[in-house]
């Protein structure tokens, strides 16, 4: 089902967004300071492509360890990137509610719309694996709080 979904989405437009954001990746990454928000913009290019099964998951919680100033980098994101790209994402999706046909769009793009305010630290995984992820986090929490 997530294959026709993800042919349609790139058919009817989801490759505009997507090169949107691999261009914005390819601007960034002239200046080295940049290349951290470059691979991000790559990353959510994409997600952009073909976002039906993804999801965006934390680094952390997938098994990786943090950048160090991945806090900074993510404030100067929403400030000059993130912010704008998830109001023209979010501005997307509620015209594609003005159809029925267009609800299962505009609620990816909704989902792309958080992903692109602060990709930074993030990775992009499967829903199940995003499902194992978040079950594996609760349990952890769970058991932390049981004293086991």
């Amino acid at each position: 089902m997530s294959f026709i979904a993800n042919l349609l989405w790139f058919i009817l437009g989801g490759w505009a967004w997507g090169l949107v954001m691999a261009l914005g990746g390819a601007l960034w990454c002239i200046t080295i300071v940049g290349i951290p928000f470059g691979l991000a913009s790559f990353r959510l290019a994409a997600f952009i492509f073909f976002p039906f099964g993804k999801e965006l998951v934390d680094a952390r919680d997938y098994g990786e360890q943090r950048i160090a100033g991945t806090g900074l980098m993510s404030f100067l994101w929403i400030i000059f990137y993130g912010l704008w790209t998830a109001i023209g994402l979010g501005l997307t999706g509620l015209a594609c509610f003005c159809t029925i046909v267009g609800i299962p769009f505009g609620l990816a793009y909704f989902k792309i719309a958080a992903a692109a305010f602060n990709p930074l630290g993030k990775r992009i995984v499967t829903t199940e694996m995003a499902d194992a992820i978040r079950a594996r986090k609760a349990n952890a929490t769970l058991d932390a709080k049981l004293g086991n």
